[in-house]
């Protein structure tokens, strides 16, 4: 058996937030149990793998009816050996958690709730396309508590018309609830979303003020930064999204799902129905796969690597390649060199799309430029939580 990080993609939502690029949709959950059935025929295609972490995202999976979701985690059961399963996730949207189906998570092994808030502004809350208040939220909290569950946050900032001091007021409050785990995205508008076609705008000096912010006042209630995006409270970190920081192993399941295992990464069709027909008909539903190596490969190492504060080892054949990238990153301050191993300065925060970009082929981009949208790009380029997925 190979040990591995197991990703389980579930595309249903209530609705589409107008920064949503993953591939998700609403008033489909007619469609859930012909998908429960193509995930399980997907599994059956995979033998041989032994899950270290599970993590289910979306999408909503929680949109999902108690029955479902159960189900689910029986899939998973009847799939895998899941005995030695360290952490178990699952994402949900406040306004689809009730007591059943928190029930149904504690009872399933389910040992982390991913709970996205974004922020605490009913009027923002509406604005960006959530179908929650944030007394919703609160309510969804303490469920998750009374169920013993870990609660990851997710923030965001930069929304539209997001002030400084309204984004410190949302920061806050969910310090104040003491969860064991914050996520904060800066707003990335993308050319296929609701936001996109919208021609909503970003403000980078305003989104650097607020991310700063979380830095200092995060580490002030004894939260560990210890990647780009994401804060927990001593060891309370995520241990399957290490894995995809680390350039670890993971088996992706669902439409849109990535794998990447055995030096090769996969990606599952991204629409439903070609999804499940596939899978249903006992054919692996890949639509792409690419086998990096030499300095693609050592690249990705660096640049996954990368995400982490603590940074990563640089191997000599790493070294070596990228002698000329490295040393214009210490020159302009973004990485720094302790011994044999990399991370980013303060600055090179503030700029880890930019140092990420001199690891992924074409290696010779120009300051400004934009880098071709290449597979691996595609497979990579989302700098969150969600390597085990693409986006739309």
């Amino acid at each position: 058996m190979k040990r591995v990080g197991l990703y389980v993609h579930v595309p249903f939502c209530s609705g589409k937030c107008g920064y949503c690029d993953f591939v998700s949709g609403s008033g489909r959950g007619a469609e859930a149990g012909r998908y429960l059935g193509a995930i399980e025929a997907e599994a059956r295609l995979r033998p041989g793998f032994e899950p270290q972490t599970l993590y289910i995202g979306g999408g909503t999976p929680t949109e999902l009816s108690a029955s479902e979701l159960a189900g689910l985690l029986a899939i998973v059961r009847r799939s895998f050996p899941t005995a030695g399963i360290q952490e178990c996730t699952v994402e949900a949207n406040p306004e689809s958690l009730s007591p059943e189906k928190l029930a149904v998570l504690e009872e399933g092994g389910v040992t982390r709730l991913s709970l996205g808030l974004q922020t605490t502004d009913d009027r923002l809350l509406k604005r960006i396309g959530r179908r929650h208040l944030f007394a919703d939220f609160a309510r969804a909290f303490w469920l998750a508590r009374e169920a013993r569950l870990d609660v990851s946050v997710d923030l965001m900032f930069g929304l539209p018309g997001q002030t400084l001091e309204g984004f410190r007021a949302s920061l806050d409050a969910v310090l104040a609830l003491e969860p064991e785990h914050l996520s904060v995205y800066g707003l990335d508008v993308h050319e296929d979303t609701p936001f996109g076609r919208e021609g909503v705008s970003q403000d980078e000096d305003l989104g650097r003020s607020m991310f700063e912010l979380v830095i200092r006042r995060a580490k002030a209630a004894g939260y560990h930064h210890y990647e780009i995006s994401n804060f927990a409270l001593p060891g309370h970190e995520s241990l399957h999204n290490q894995i995809y920081w680390n350039n670890g192993e993971y088996l992706g399941l669902g439409a849109a799902a990535v794998s990447c295992l055995g030096g090769e990464r996969s990606s599952n069709a991204p629409g439903l129905e070609d999804y499940c027909s596939e899978a249903l008909a006992g054919r692996r539903p890949v639509v792409h796969a690419e086998r990096l190596s030499g300095k693609e490969k050592l690249g990705e190492t660096l640049m996954l690597g990368l995400r982490l504060l603590d940074g990563v080892e640089l191997p000599a054949e790493a070294e070596a390649a990228f002698t000329g990238e490295l040393a214009s990153l210490l020159h302009r301050g973004l990485i720094l060199r302790e011994g044999l191993r990399v991370r980013l300065s303060s600055e090179g925060l503030f700029f880890a799309n930019v140092v990420a970009s001199e690891f992924v082929a074409p290696f010779a981009v120009q300051p400004g430029g934009r880098a071709p949208w290449t597979p691996s790009r595609m497979a990579l380029a989302d700098m969150g939580a969600t390597a085990g997925r693409v986006s739309a």
